[in-house]
């Protein structure tokens, strides 16, 4: 499937089966991780949640779990890295295509990327991943990192 999504995607930054309620909720969880980890600054988080109000990440795919992908600029990114969220319950992201659209999201890619080429390669892997939709119905039955892998590695 993604080999370079696992790559990319830190083990001890991955929230199977969140109980978040919100969007902010589910992002504050996956960047604290990131935070953790020494991914980010202690200001990405705020900025994370600041960008989704003004331009949104849900993806619409006609599916009753959709995908957000929320990041912010490089320069709260210590060094490149993705969390990945999934939700037990759907939690609302503004659609990026139409911003008034609300639309329940199932799936979150956090990106922290601090460098052009890694966000063009974090974004190809992320994109691969969401466009198959055995690969989101595997993420969605995962319940351990065992399973993330054996889906996108």
């Amino acid at each position: 499937m993604s080999d370079s999504l696992m790559q990319l995607l830190d083990p001890e930054a991955i929230a199977l089966g969140s109980d978040a309620s919100t969007n902010e909720q589910i992002i504050r969880i996956l960047a604290g991780r990131l935070e953790t980890l020494g991914y980010v600054k202690n200001s990405y988080a705020d900025a994370v949640v600041r960008r989704e109000l003004t331009i949104p990440t849900g993806l619409p795919l006609e599916r009753p779990d959709n995908v957000a992908v929320p990041h912010t600029d490089p320069e709260h990114v210590l060094k490149p890295g993705i969390a990945l969220g999934t939700l037990k319950h759907p939690v609302v992201f503004a659609n990026m295509e139409d911003p008034d659209e609300k639309l329940p999201v199932g799936f979150v890619f956090l990106l922290a990327i601090n460098d052009k080429d890694k966000q063009i390669e974090a974004l190809q892997a992320v994109m691969a991943t969401i466009q198959n939709s055995d690969a989101l119905d595997g993420l969605r039955s995962a319940t351990t990192l065992d399973d993330v892998r054996a889906v996108l590695g």
